[in-house]
């Protein structure tokens, strides 16, 4: 008489985490590696957050700074010296590069109306791929 032999039923199957670790360490480096850009722009004075929330920012981007003193508009750090003048200058850059990621940097000690102001001719002008810059504390 053949005879079946059971298997043992106190050992469980065992996953192998190891694939798992290596592909979460891989893409741990390209992701350290990826995020070092250095971005053109004035020094300001940030306003902080709590919260540690961190987005890369590229390369492409163009900065958006808010003065709290005259001229208050500057873009990739070039200080002009109105809101008409600005306008011009960010519709130009608009058109000329539709696909252009917008950096906002606002000095923490400049009064809301501005960035107020900005936020809705960027609404108007269908501007949305932007980014507000924050200092963590």
């Amino acid at each position: 008489m053949i005879r079946s032999q059971r298997p043992n039923q106190s050992e469980l199957p065992q996953v192998d985490l190891t694939p798992l670790l290596d592909i979460i360490f891989i893409v741990m480096v390209f992701l350290m590696l990826s995020a070092n850009i250095k971005l053109q722009s004035l020094q300001v004075d940030l306003p902080t957050t709590d919260t540690s929330a961190v987005q890369v920012v590229d390369n492409k981007a163009v900065t958006i700074n808010i003065l709290s003193s005259e001229p208050h508009w500057a873009i990739d750090g070039e200080k002009l010296p109105d809101w008409s003048v600005f306008q011009q200058k960010l519709i130009q850059i608009v058109q000329e590069k539709p696909a252009t990621q917008w950096v906002i940097a606002a000095d923490k000690t400049t009064e809301v109306q501005h960035m107020v102001k900005l936020l809705g001719f960027l609404q108007q002008h269908n501007i949305q791929a932007t980014q507000l810059l924050i200092e963590e504390e």
